[in-house]
């Protein structure tokens, strides 16, 4: 989301890294391209403002300009202010008792409300609650349905009320129910329009006060900028917003929802989306979010996905694996885990010092499918000892994966290097193995793992042309 405003930091704070101490002047220099960084990243005018006069305040201070590091002084400030621009955020929902504690989702249509239901669902299920989703979206057509079918994906009971469109009573009588059923959560999926109406305000205003919810947030869409903030601050003119959960977070989009919603309209960003799937909604964490847009990576979140994939067992099993030797079943069953924490460029972006570098890195993510093709179409004595390969097998694998022998043998090979680097990191700590692990991301994403070639591995024969044959016969004669 934030990979044009990383790279423009980066510049900027580039420029400073060859002077020799830090001035007044460069700082300035320095503030006029971060201005315009966020500007072209779609943050509110205002924000701007504020955000880089406080940062000039700082910078300007007397022990600043002492320094002979004036880049490094100045990403810490920036990333201070990145975090007070963004925070604090308390990404904990506040569960009352005797519940059940009523959430009250709202939002335009089209922002992904519906879905964020689901994904909130799943995401309390995971904190040990019983949620309860109400279909209170009696506008749109088959809303009602879609919300059935996502609360069955996420094993979570739905209430639903057909055939009137008093979207109160469904509220009202879907919290009575949550009582009857043992439901601690309720998660109320109300109906939203293209746009900010009065209608839609005064039905979920009667909402509010039939149900009266702990929480209510607002979901927008981050692909819309600022036409997000402006959403949100008619919202919380109406209702009593408790935070915002930014949808799309993982698009292609300039961030600038991200760093003006909070300042514009004084509520938290509590959650984000990061994918279409049901259990991608992170906790929104401001701090973790600056060091991921000054390109310092997010090792924290990282270390929690790969806890979410890996249990204490696996761990252990692991650890004496790699200090042994893994082997490609070992292998197949990592990057599959992998797989699961996010795609290969999301994954290096939380590493430190690869978020800048990753746009140049010639990665292709259907390279992982490929690779575990090869693994599949290997005997289990051939994936426990790789090195029994020869000719004749690399031959067949790479039939019965549609790859080239060559590639075959190129993964074996490479296989044997990770398998290696992995004996050594088993007996590092934990800081030594983490820059081991950037080094070596660094190396694959530059070509140490083979570019598997698709299609058959049997050439034809092309068509010999009578000027070729000419040019043969006269070769032969001499």
């Amino acid at each position: 989301m934030f990979d044009t405003l990383t790279e423009r930091f980066g510049d900027v704070f580039h420029k400073l890294r060859g002077r020799g101490r830090i001035t007044e002047v460069n700082v300035e220099d320095a503030m006029r391209d971060v201005r315009t960084a966020l500007l072209e990243a779609d943050v509110h005018v205002q924000v701007v403002r504020k955000f880089c006069d406080d940062v000039l305040d700082k910078a300007l201070g007397a022990e600043v300009i002492k320094t002979l590091h004036p880049d490094q002084v100045l990403v810490k400030i920036v990333h201070e202010e990145l975090v007070r621009l963004m925070g604090p955020v308390d990404s904990r929902i506040p569960y009352v008792t005797p519940g059940p504690t009523v959430i009250l989702m709202a939002g335009l249509q089209g922002s992904g409300k519906t879905t964020t239901c689901g994904k909130l669902a799943k995401y309390v299920m995971a904190k040990g609650k019983r949620p309860l989703l109400v279909a209170a979206d009696l506008k749109r057509p088959a809303a009602i349905d879609q919300l059935e079918v996502i609360g069955s994906q996420v094993d979570a009971p739905v209430f639903a009320e057909r055939g009137h469109l008093n979207a109160v009573k469904v509220c009202r009588n879907g919290v009575i129910e949550a009582r009857k059923t043992d439901r601690d959560v309720v998660i109320l999926d109300t109906a939203g329009r293209l746009a900010v109406d009065e209608e839609m305000m005064a039905e979920i205003a009667r909402i509010e006060q039939a149900t009266r919810p702990p929480q209510v947030y607002l979901v927008i869409d981050a692909m819309t900028g600022q036409d997000a903030v402006n959403t949100a601050k008619h919202f919380n003119e109406r209702l009593e917003l408790d935070g915002l959960i930014l949808t799309k977070f993982d698009s292609d989009t300039r961030g600038g929802a991200a760093l003006s919603a909070k300042t514009v309209t004084g509520k938290p960003i509590k959650f984000v989306g990061i994918g279409e799937k049901l259990d991608r909604l992170e906790e929104f964490h401001a701090d973790r979010t600056a060091g991921r847009i000054l390109g310092m990576g997010d090792v924290v979140t990282l270390v929690e996905k790969a806890q979410q994939q890996f249990d204490q067992k696996e761990a252990e099993k692991l650890q004496q694996k790699m200090s042994s030797g893994l082997d490609l079943e070992d292998f197949l069953g990592q990057m599959r885990k992998m797989r699961s924490m996010g795609s290969m460029r999301d994954i290096m972006k939380m590493l430190p010092g690869m978020g800048p570098q990753v746009p140049e890195l010639d990665m292709e993510e259907g390279e992982i499918g490929r690779f575990e093709a090869v693994i599949h179409s290997m005997t289990p004595r051939e994936r426990r000892h790789p090195e029994i390969i020869e000719a004749s097998r690399r031959r067949r694998i790479a039939r019965g994966s549609g790859t080239d022998p060559k590639d075959v043998s190129g993964l074996v090979k490479s296989f044997s290097q990770v398998r290696d680097m992995m004996k050594v990191m088993s007996g590092m700590s934990m800081v030594d193995r983490m820059r081991s692990a950037s080094q070596f991301a660094k190396m694959a994403a530059g070509g140490i793992m083979p570019k598997l070639k698709v299609g058959s591995t049997v050439k034809k024969k092309r068509r010999e042309s009578r000027k070729d044959k000419r040019k043969r016969r006269k070769k032969h004669r001499r």
